[in-house]
Parts: C-alpha cells; sequence; structure tokens
C-alpha cells in the first residue's frame, strides 16, 4: 500500500534530490507538490519544482501551486548563496515546464487533504504555507496522518549557534506548527548533517543514467559541503518515511524561538521537565549514514 504524501518546499537542490525520491519510489503516492519562498524566492521554487515534475513527465499527474511569497513576520532572507542564483544551478532544464495551478498553495493543500483518509505533509522549506493552511482552515488536521518536517536541531544551528534555515526563515510559522497537535517527526540538522552524499556516491551517479546526471550537476553545484560530501538535507524526509529503522529517534516537547537572539532556535525539554510529560514532536537523532547512500544510488538506479 502506497504512502499518499504532500509536499510543501522551496527547491533548492537538496529539494530538488527529495522531490526526485518522492516521485520516482513505487511505495509514494505524491499528492500535490506546493511552494514556498526560502532558499530563493517563490517565483524560482515554484518554477524549480515545475521543471523537476516535467523532468519526469508528470506534469499531468502531480499538481504545482505557488504559495507564500515571504515569512508571516519576519523579513524574509534567502539562501541563494548555497543553492545560487535560481536555486538548480548546475542542469538545463530548458524552459517549457508549464505553469502552476491556479488554486494557491493554501487552497490546494485544503482540498487535497480534505479529498484523503490519511495524508503525509512533508514539509521541507519554512512552513509558512503551513501556518496559513492551519489558521485559515483548522478542519484539515484531523485529515493529517503526521507531518514529517525537515529542519531545526537540538543540537546546533547552520544559521546561527542555534537555528537551523527553515525554522529561521519563519519562526512563528514552525511555533503555529509544532502547537497544532499534528504529530511530527521532526527530521533536523541532528541527522542531516551526517546523512552526507560521499565524494564516491556523486561521482558513481554521474554516469548511471540522466537522473543521475541531473543530480550529478545540481550537487556539484551545491555549496553546502564539507570535505566528507555534501549534507542532502530534505532527502532525509523521504529515507525516513521508507526507512523510519535507519533513524534513532526520541520523543520530546519541542518549543520555538520566535524573538530575540535565539530566533529559529529549536529548544528540546530533554529532561521531560516542564509539559506534564506530554511531547509534541518525535526526533531524529542518529542515522545510518551508510544504508542512506546505498539506498540514494539505488533509488536512482532505477530511474530513466
Amino acid at each position: 500500500m502506497t504512502m499518499k504524501i504532500i509536499m510543501d518546499t522551496d527547491p533548492g537542490i537538496d529539494d530538488a534530490a527529495a522531490l526526485t525520491m518522492a516521485i520516482n519510489d513505487p511505495e509514494i503516492d505524491l499528492k500535490l507538490i506546493t511552494a514556498v519562498a526560502g532558499n530563493v524566492t517563490v517565483d524560482k521554487t515554484t518554477a524549480n519544482a515545475l521543471k523537476i515534475v516535467h523532468f519526469f513527465g508528470k506534469d499531468q499527474e502531480i499538481p504545482v501551486a505557488a504559495g507564500a511569497k515571504e515569512p508571516l513576520i519576519k523579513p524574509f532572507e534567502d539562501a541563494a548563496r548555497i543553492h545560487g542564483a535560481s536555486g538548480m544551478e548546475g542542469y538545463d532544464f530548458g524552459d517549457d515546464y508549464g505553469e502552476p495551478i491556479a488554486k494557491s498553495a493554501v487552497e490546494a493543500l485544503h482540498d487535497a487533504i480534505m479529498a484523503e483518509d490519511e495524508v503525509i505533509l512533508v514539509p521541507t522549506g519554512s512552513y509558512t504555507n503551513i501556518a496559513l493552511l492551519f489558521k485559515q482552515y483548522p478542519e484539515v488536521k484531523s485529515h493529517i496522518k503526521e507531518i514529517v518536517a525537515m529542519g531545526g536541531s537540538i543540537s546546533g544551528g547552520n544559521m546561527t549557534s542555534i537555528a537551523e534555515f527553515n525554522v529561521f526563515t519563519d519562526p512563528d510559522a514552525a511555533e503555529i506548527m509544532y502547537k497544532s497537535g499534528v504529530p511530527i517527526v521532526t527530521v533536523g540538522l541532528d541527522v542531516t548533517l551526517k546523512a552526507l552524499i560521499t565524494p564516491a556516491t556523486l561521482n558513481q551517479l554521474k554516469d548511471m543514467n540522466e537522473t543521475g546526471k541531473m543530480l550529478y550537476g545540481l550537487i556539484n553545484n551545491y555549496n553546502d559541503v564539507t570535505e566528507a560530501g555534501h549534507p542532502m538535507h530534505d532527502v532525509n524526509t523521504i529515507f525516513y518515511l521508507l526507512h523510519p529503522e535507519a533513524y534513532q529517534t526520541k520523543d520530546l516537547w519541542v518549543d520555538i524561538q520566535t524573538s530575540g537572539p535565539a530566533i529559529g532556535g529549536m529548544v528540546a525539554d530533554i529532561r521531560g521537565a516542564y509539559h506534564d510529560g506530554k511531547t509534541n514532536a518525535k526526533v531524529c537523532v542518529d542515522i545510518d549514514a551508510a544504508a542512506f547512500n546505498q539506498w540514494f544510488l539505488d533509488e536512482v538506479s532505477h530511474m530513466k
């Protein structure tokens, strides 16, 4: 039985790789893609989502809707320095990739969620669209099986000493999402900085097939890199859905800092001391990185 998912995303190179996995894995039924401002502006993230859908010939099957142009309150700050001016540098997708649907992201999310019994939301950008959805249509919450969200960290940030990019971009939206009561799996920097596409894996992609060539081009132009490899942050959401056994998790209560020097920070009640034993997130804290690399290669080997 396939998992019905909706991806809310801001492509972005690692988002593009996550979309690639979600579109092609037979265990996943990707119902909708909604775009949000994040790694680059929303016009570019929408175009990039359309490019990936068109690359795999899914234009008629997977709708793409444009969403929020800016965070709820905080001024917008992109990550073009990491992903390039277009957000997806390194491969020529051409100019014939279609248009988003007429519905806004919030309307499209509402309609797609209400049409299903249990759907999994997979946000891999800032959570602005999700927050707007919950504020406008709280009834959708009971139709969402869980949220598997890339973002946050309980061990240190990549924007500040505490804040991770997706949460930092719109901390007010993150607070709304974490207070929503919907079950949340947090796939944050605690694991994504360990899930590196190694140089050996990257070199194998290059000559594998056209998808491998595309991903090789994108990842080679991805400025989030160490000597050990490129962290594929957003791809971890899909790997978690398919292989949760590869992750160690902790059930915790997490709060989001929405102001001050720790803005965008995720604070976990690791002692269970302040919320009467309640938790609001299953936080991924470790990963089998070798299994992640092998899975990545296996997935791509079966693509076009």
